[in-house]
């Protein structure tokens, strides 16, 4: 797993390096809200998601710099996203990546002004990336919206991350669980792979091989997540755990159980690494960040 982990760190240096010229500051005292927005993009975190669309962009011979505006504009709608989660209203956290949340290193009126500033920067800035051929630009904007919206996206699975409940019936729960993952973690890891399919123009079978690993890598993310929460050391994961059981929230974890789910989220990595074999070696770093997923301490 070491050269994936090299692989996504020199990924993340050149991609932090590149992101920070998105937030020039103005003179006046509105520049607090970009400070609170360059603090949430640049505090550290993966870049799994802005990795998978270049890396997917990869297969269809589209390079770095082309892809980046899509990957940029993604992570800036991802930190939007995790500012809003983490406040009191939500999921009250006071640390990410291992430093504090947005609302408490600023205070909660700046850190929701900063989500919103990132969400409509993200569609902005992807707008105007003219090394993209305008009818993919469009296309990028409108899968974007999709997958961050309140019907089927992201939002939608936020909502349902804070009001589900367990109906008692099996068969129920299962699906509850499921489209809970597929809304709130799963849009924007599609929408990573699937930007990648885009911006390479492939066929309708490529991009369905991407949209399927994507579905299983974000299935065992979750999965992950919810193991890290119960077993997870609160140092290396960057951000309060044990809440999962103490917010009574719904799980794979509080479904299955800690071992049933270990062993789903390893069948579906086995079957991710299956999906894109058929793009040959051009899929080893693909291949290898699906297992890494499973193995992360973080």
């Amino acid at each position: 797993m070491s050269d994936i982990i090299e692989i996504l760190r020199h990924f993340s240096t050149r991609f932090n390096q590149d992101l920070a010229i998105y937030f020039p500051k103005p003179q006046g005292a509105e520049k607090r809200v970009i400070e609170a927005m360059e603090y949430s993009v640049m505090n550290g975190g993966k870049r799994l998601r802005p990795y998978l669309v270049c890396e997917c962009a990869n297969l269809f011979g589209v390079d770095y710099n082309t892809a980046f505006p899509a990957a940029a504009t993604l992570e800036m709608l991802h930190s939007y996203s995790l500012i809003h989660d983490d406040l009191p209203a939500m999921d009250n956290d006071d640390l990410r990546r291992g430093k504090p949340t947005c609302h408490k290193q600023f205070d909660e009126a700046t850190a929701i002004l900063a989500g919103d500033g990132l969400l409509t920067a993200a569609f902005g800035y992807l707008s105007t990336a003219l090394q993209i051929k305008p009818e993919i630009r469009l296309a990028l904007i409108q899968l974007l919206a999709d997958a961050a919206g309140a019907f089927g996206g992201m939002v939608a699975g936020q909502t349902l991350d804070l009001y589900a409940q367990s109906s008692g019936n099996p068969t129920e729960d299962e699906d509850i669980i499921s489209r809970l993952e597929e809304m709130k973690t799963g849009r924007l890891l599609r929408y990573a792979c699937e930007a990648g399919a885009v911006l390479g123009q492939a066929s309708i079978e490529q991009r369905n091989h991407l949209i399927s690993y994507s579905r299983k890598i974000g299935q065992a993310f979750q999965i992950t997540d919810d193991i890290l929460d119960r077993e997870g050391d609160q140092k290396l994961v960057g951000k309060t755990l044990r809440k999962d059981d103490s917010q009574n929230k719904f799980t794979f974890v509080s479904y299955y159980g800690i071992e049933p789910a270990r062993k789903l989220a390893q069948k579906l990595i086995n079957e991710a690494i299956t999906e894109i074999g058929c793009f040959g070696e051009k899929a080893a770093n693909l291949q290898k960040l699906a297992q890494y997923i499973m193995d992360r301490q973080y």
